[in-house]
């Protein structure tokens, strides 16, 4: 029946609240080392007010992601100036801080095999810029178990836009019919596959989906407790 699965990345194929707290920890760190002298309390709001300020304004687009950007207005609402130099390091410093927090969900590396193994193709279909998504494919060391990485980068919109199903079906060379879409997102991974035909699975590693909330839309074909689960949904 299945031809290939796409999944989500960021809270599918891994927990992202840790990693994302290890990367603001590291960059409050390395802001302490350049001189800067608030606290984390501090830290953490001029860190929103940049965020919200760039999403407010790049919103729908892979940039409205972009920690570099966040760090940047943060900076320069902090000391009302331009900061780049400082801003980069803070950037980077995240990053390296959420990377060496990376830790796949358990069953990510048997099961990305499995579906290998069992003759069905893997995408990942996310959000983000591509460098990023690209470092943590390789992180988690599933890189030579997919088939296809599609990032909102490279098609200018983000999920649920139909773009972002329709072109890795195109490049697959899969029916909508053929694919299941595996995501933690019901906004934008399941209204986004169910919208363009895919059969989709909401995988709700918290368990604190509230099912009653969701328009018809938003509800997948199948429930998943654990990523294994999805070599049965496609047996």
């Amino acid at each position: 029946m299945y031809e290939a699965v796409f999944f989500d990345l960021d809270d599918t194929l891994y927990p992202y609240a840790p990693c994302n707290e290890a990367g603001k920890r590291a960059a409050f760190q390395r802001a302490r080392e350049l001189g800067y002298e608030f606290d984390r309390a501090a830290f953490d709001e001029r860190y929103r007010e940049g965020r919200r300020e760039t999403k407010r304004e790049l919103v729908g687009t892979a940039s409205s992601h972009e920690r570099f950007l966040y760090f940047k207005r943060a900076l320069e609402r902090e000391t009302g100036r331009s900061q780049s130099t400082d801003a980069l390091a803070l950037g980077e410093a995240y990053w390296n801080g959420f990377l060496d927090a990376l830790d796949p969900f358990d069953d990510l590396v048997p099961t990305l095999s499995g579906l290998r193994a069992d003759g069905l193709a893997v995408a990942v279909v996310t959000n983000l810029t591509t460098r990023i998504q690209l470092r943590k494919l390789a992180e988690l060391e599933i890189a030579e178990t997919v088939d296809l990485l599609l990032t909102s980068q490279e098609t200018g919109r983000e999920k649920p836009a139909s773009v972002m199903f329709t072109l890795p079906l195109a490049r697959l060379d899969c029916r909508p019919g053929e694919v299941l879409m595996v995501g933690d997102n019901p906004e934008t991974d399941v209204a986004g596959g169910n919208a363009v035909g895919l059969d989709t699975a909401l995988f709700d590693h918290d368990g604190d989906e509230d099912e009653a909330t969701r328009s018809d839309s938003q509800r997948p074909d199948y429930h998943l407790d654990s990523l294994a689960d999805v070599r049965e949904v496609v047996a």
